[in-house]
């Protein structure tokens, strides 16, 4: 006899929104129907351990799926712990036990610009997202308890459900869902097979498909199992299938832990910081999954940003789930979970850069970028990325040696406190520097920074174990008593007498105005005619280069021009002076110094723009005398001005 129950008053609400608001796509039904067989197989196993009493004892802990176009239908069976006439009522009749109306108003401020987050684990409704694809759906279960009688619930998701007895031979439950007519492609195997393949491959059971006789997932997670037992071809064949990256990647990490939670994670570090052009893997985050079925196929809770480069899977026995396990609880479980798992990859970096730095410098080449970004943004992990720093230096103008903080401050000289380091766009460019004459003639160690992120990371990066980070261009650095002054090989001339270099400086002050917030001798420079130091702080120093890198406006910094009064240029310069105050060739040489500066310190707008200067120098360099120097009264110097540099 069929008995007809009505849902109550909220149900139609309820499965709308489960329908058409918290999925988002169709083929989740598919994933959480062989979840719920997976979770009554995973009881009935238990029931066979410890209770003798057990409906059909030998028959296979299995799930099949078949499906039949004909008639428009997918039934889904599995040999699990069945469901009794109360079981059916209370499992799938009355999901207003769970409290349908608080349910509701969650769901409710969840797809209303609130917090999915607000309905997760609370009320266990994933079988009636079979509703996305199915017009009728019609469960046929018995219970495992011996000679129990088998009943079907059946529904159309409407105001009503109906229980009726039935005959089922053997234990477990069959889902019968009769398909909606735009849902008929879920009759196809080769589609059943690619949505277990990809949401339920893990599963512990057998999943049969058709009349296969094979299982289609691969039942054991690769991550589930002992290090020691797994090959180095098999992870790195699971690495392929993961990313199609088919290149061996550069490490990988397996673990497992058991408290504070329980986990399990294999991840790795890819050999190229460019994904492939066939990777299925298009945006940052880890797999998620929990006890093996997937949950998220990018998460980016798990790992920091900065950390967004590592591929792989994270399955976790004790993560809450939302109604549609889509996504993850933001509670304490997964702020546990992340700090466990970051974690762990940090301190393996820094175990390969201690234990096998060869290697560890092969992982920075690709991914020290996002390290250094790490500095910046994460400032509450940056004892746990210094280390993972490293530059080259002028200890070696190698670009390939690179060297730690640590190796850095082990190698101070004496007196010295501070690490000292100058930017730059490449080491060529940056090691001719004039800022670094003092710190050669000291013997002081510079590193360099090169990367277009160094301006960035600095931000976050102002000291390292009680040693202050400064820029060689910094205007107060005082090197008079630190290292051991070397004897000049080709000394200068003679200094300008004070008198005679007010003068010099007087002329670049009113050439140059705006564009310089002062001129002044240099007491450093050797090598060098001059150079541009700051008074800024560090960060305000390099805005311009972080604002240059995120492709912003920005304007050129204003620093104080030092001139060094011991160079040939300036006696010259002098000498041109003394002789005619008005020589044109004076302001062009000017110009040229100032703007050889910019240049020098990778900050000059337009280096294109000194070519018919230097015609003009080679000319006058070549014999044609100064008063045919032909100085264009049109052209504009350099400026500061953003409006002008737009116009330009």
């Amino acid at each position: 006899m069929t008995e007809t129950y009505s849902f109550q008053a909220e149900i139609q609400q309820l499965l709308d929104i489960l329908v058409h608001s918290l999925y988002t796509e169709r083929e989740i039904f598919l994933r959480e129907l062989v979840s719920n067989a997976s979770d009554a197989l995973n009881r009935v196993q238990f029931e066979l351990l410890t209770n003798h009493e057990v409906q059909d004892a030998e028959a296979e802990l299995a799930i099949e799926i078949k499906a039949d176009e004909a008639a428009g239908t997918i039934t889904i069976s599995d040999s699990g712990i069945g469901m009794t006439r109360d079981d059916l009522m209370n499992n799938l009749g009355t999901i207003a036990r769970s409290g349908a109306k608080a349910f509701i108003e969650a769901a409710r401020k969840s797809t209303n610009g609130g917090a999915a987050s607000d309905v997760i684990g609370q009320f266990g409704v994933g079988f009636y997202s079979v509703f996305m694809v199915a017009d009728k759906v019609r469960v046929v279960s018995r219970s495992y308890q011996k000679d129990s009688q088998a009943y079907a619930w059946e529904s159309t998701g409407g105001a009503t459900y109906s229980i009726e007895e039935v005959e089922r031979e053997t234990r477990g439950t069959d889902i019968i869902i009769y398909l909606k007519e735009d849902a008929k492609e879920f009759t196809s195997e080769w589609k059943l097979k690619d949505i277990i393949r990809k949401h339920s491959d893990y599963i512990a059971f057998p999943i049969y498909v058709g009349d296969s006789e094979e299982a289609t997932n691969k039942q054991v997670a690769i991550w589930r199992q002992d290090s020691k037992e797994v090959s180095d071809e098999q992870y790195n064949d699971f690495y392929k299938m993961l990313t199609m990256d088919f290149e061996v990647p550069l490490h990988r990490i397996h673990m497992r832990a058991d408290v504070p939670l329980q986990f399990y994670a294999l991840l790795y570090i890819p050999s190229n910081a460019e994904r492939t052009l066939f990777s299925p893997r298009k945006e940052p985050g880890l797999k998620l999954y929990a006890r093996k079925v997937l949950i998220q196929d990018y998460c980016k809770d798990l790992l920091p940003e900065y950390l967004q480069f590592v591929q792989g899977v994270v399955d976790s026995e004790d993560l809450p789930l939302n109604v549609s396990r889509e996504s993850v609880q933001a509670n304490k479980v997964m702020v546990n979970l992340k700090k466990t798992v970051t974690n762990k990859v940090l301190s393996e970096l820094k175990r390969m850069a201690q234990k096998n730095k060869a290697d560890y410098l092969k992982i920075f080449a690709q991914f020290g970028r996002f390290l250094k970004q790490g500095v910046a943004v994460s400032p509450q992990d940056r004892d746990d990325l210094e280390p993972l720093l490293y530059f080259p230096s002028t200890h070696s103008n190698d670009p390939e040696a690179l060297i730690s903080l640590e190796d850095y401050v082990g190698r101070m000289v004496n007196n010295q406190t501070d690490i000292y380091y100058i930017l730059g766009d490449d080491i060529h460019s940056a090691s001719r520097s004039p800022h670094l004459d003092a710190f050669r003639q000291r013997g002081i160690e510079v590193l360099y920074f090169t990367d277009p992120v160094d301006a960035f990371m600095i931000m976050g990066l102002s000291e390292y174990k009680t040693h202050k980070l400064r820029s060689v261009d910094e205007s107060d650095i005082d090197l008079s008593d630190i290292g051991e002054l070397k004897t000049e090989e080709t000394p200068n001339r003679d200094s300008l007498p004070e008198d005679t270099f007010e003068i010099v400086r007087q002329r670049f002050a009113e050439l140059l105005g705006k564009r310089v917030k002062d001129v002044r001798a240099s007491k450093s420079l050797t090598g060098s005619p001059a150079r541009l130091v700051s008074d800024e702080s560090g960060v305000n120093r390099q805005m311009y280069r972080i604002n240059r890198l995120l492709d912003k406006d920005y304007d050129l910094p204003v620093k104080t021009l030092e001139l060094n009064p011991r160079h040939p240029l300036m006696h010259n310069l002098s000498q041109l002076m003394n002789a005619n105050a008005s020589n044109p060739l004076i302001n062009v040489v000017a110009e040229q110094i100032f703007e050889t500066a910019l240049l020098q310190d990778g900050i000059h707008p337009d280096p294109a723009s000194m070519a018919n200067r230097l015609t003009l120098l080679m000319e006058a360099a070549t014999g044609s005398p100064a008063s045919e120097l032909d100085y264009p009264a049109a052209e504009q110097p350099l400026t500061n001005d953003k409006e002008d540099e737009t116009a330009e």
